[in-house]
């Protein structure tokens, strides 16, 4: 895998998943420490960063009130609604500070639903950057994780998944979204495997 044309895509590591305190962080910390994604994902950023992959965080946030979305009775959009999670401007809307930053590393704004690259200038920024593999990290595994890989995959992207820098509510749900769903838009890989792939270049 050749790292200059590599883009490992970071979504929502945000105070509000993150990070005690945060609005989902009790829903989704025992997953996340079972796997210890965070970690993971501090050691893959750092390691990916200087073997030359480039790095995008794609942050999830809204204004008051939640203008951006529709009014819905159902689905995780209500549930981010209702716990007022991702407010712009908010700590809980901040990046969090478990993972190493870089001036050179790109913040892409605009994300407002699951897909990453539904509302967001995620695409023209990899095409810009010769980006053709696309290698994911974040909150929900089974939700914007899932939906960024496969509009990635369709789009005709190399598409990986990282299943130990991935979280989600439930153990059952991790475990589906990698054996039976992401298998089906990407390649699920742990971290040290990806990096292995990089350094092998």
């Amino acid at each position: 895998m050749n790292p200059t044309k590599t883009a490992l895509v970071l979504i929502e590591f945000q105070n509000d998943f993150t990070t005690p305190g945060g609005v989902f962080h009790d829903a989704v910390k025992d997953v996340m420490h079972k796997s210890d994604m965070l970690a993971n994902t501090a050691t893959t950023v750092e390691q990916a960063r200087k073997l030359g992959v480039k790095i995008i965080h794609l942050p999830i946030q809204f204004a008051a009130g939640y203008p951006e979305l529709t009014t819905r009775s159902y689905g995780i959009l209500k549930g981010v609604v209702d716990a007022g999670a991702f407010r712009a401007g908010s700590w809980g809307a901040e990046i969090t500070d478990a993972l190493p930053r870089d001036p050179a590393d790109i913040v892409v704004e605009g994300k407002r639903g699951l897909d990453a690259f539904a509302t967001t200038g995620l695409d023209l920024v990899l095409r810009n950057n010769g980006i053709q593999n696309l290698v994911v990290a974040g909150f929900l595994t089974n939700c914007c994780v899932e939906g960024t890989v496969r509009s990635g995959y369709e789009k005709g992207y190399e598409v990986v998944t990282l299943t130990d820098c991935t979280a989600t509510f439930t153990d059952e749900q991790q475990h589906a979204a990698e054996n039976f769903t992401l298998p089906m838009f990407s390649q699920p890989l742990q971290h040290t495997q990806f990096l292995q792939a990089l350094s092998a270049k």
